[in-house]
């Protein structure tokens, strides 16, 4: 009987490190999907969006104080339209340069992910060549880890949560509003990549056989989790049922987002097991396959940029 479990356990294991390994290539077309657009912004986006944002301020100013002149004075009516044209082409490139508050949300827990992940690299001692540098850095801009995805996912079960309306952001995570900052697309580019090298490296998997080895098999039947695995299990549930959220809300994959959301939602509230280890990495395989990340910021770009959207999705599309 003890042996049957063991198997069975194995097996888990051995699906869970399969799955994982699945992620290096859709993770790498995500990246490069990014990348490109990234690439098309031109090199040093956030300075160049500061730079743009001051311009389109002066430019605001001296167009009022024109407006007023032309109302006191008479004319500069020619110079005043040339500086609203001016004032608007750069508020487009600005546009293109920011992330939306919707999009530095998912940066944040990105950031969350890192964290988390290196510091369990740190504590099991994986890669700890790199580990350690890599734990301080994210731990730095996400210092509640943990709390901030479990919230985010706990948030995401409300169908009143709308990402896409300013006046609901209320009802967003606390600790998710504090953390927002870092607003340019550079910043989505950097934890793309992170999460990139992460799977590269086969943490997750490296994780999960650390863990699993670090159970006491006396003390837990095979199939039931350690705390540290039901955490982490935890940890992508809520993660799961975030992007499901915003997917459901933005009208990503229609025909199946409401189910996988109401699924996720009704997860957890009992002892987790293996069985919960393997559907989370299903879970995740299927977000990536899916592209429903890759989906979602075409939708966001689509908002602030129209235009160069379309044309860019045409290009791809050849």
């Amino acid at each position: 009987m003890q042996v049957d479990m063991l198997q069975e356990e194995n097996e888990s294991l051995l699906e869970k490190l399969r799955l994982a390994e699945e992620r290096c290539e859709e993770a790498e077309a995500r990246a490069r999907q990014l990348e490109q657009q990234v690439a098309s912004l031109g090199e040093g986006v956030s300075m160049e969006a500061r730079l743009l944002s001051r311009k389109e301020a002066a430019l605001q100013q001296r167009e009022a104080a024109l407006k007023v002149a032309a109302q006191n004075y008479g004319g500069k009516g020619d110079e005043l339209a040339a500086l609203r044209t001016e004032a608007e082409s750069l508020r487009t490139m600005t546009r293109r340069m920011i992330l939306n508050q919707e999009e530095m949300e998912e940066v944040v827990l990105k950031r969350c992910w890192l964290a988390r992940y290196w510091s369990l690299c740190v504590r099991y001692g994986i890669h700890t060549d790199i580990a350690g540098a890599k734990q301080e850095y994210w731990s730095s801009l996400a210092p509640l880890s943990l709390e901030v995805v479990l919230e985010a996912g706990q948030k995401a079960k409300d169908e009143k949560l709308l990402y896409n309306d300013p006046d609901e952001r209320e009802t967003l995570p606390r600790d998710l509003n504090e953390l927002l900052g870092d607003g340019n697309v550079e910043s989505m580019l950097l934890v793309d990549k992170g999460l990139r090298e992460l799977i590269s490296l086969k943490v997750d998997g490296a994780l999960a056989l650390a863990m699993a080895q670090q159970r006491r098999p006396t003390a837990l039947r095979a199939t039931e989790l350690s705390p540290e695995e039901s955490e982490d299990v935890q940890f992508k549930q809520a993660w799961l049922t975030y992007f499901w959220r915003r997917a459901k809300n933005h009208g990503v994959e229609p025909d199946i987002a409401e189910e996988r959301l109401e699924f996720w939602i009704n997860q957890g509230g009992q002892p987790l097991t293996s069985h919960d280890a393997v559907h989370v990495e299903r879970g995740l395989i299927e977000l990536k396959k899916l592209g429903i990340e890759t989906q979602l910021w075409k939708e966001s770009r689509l908002s602030v940029d129209p235009e160069n959207t379309k044309k860019m999705q045409k290009e791809n599309e050849f």
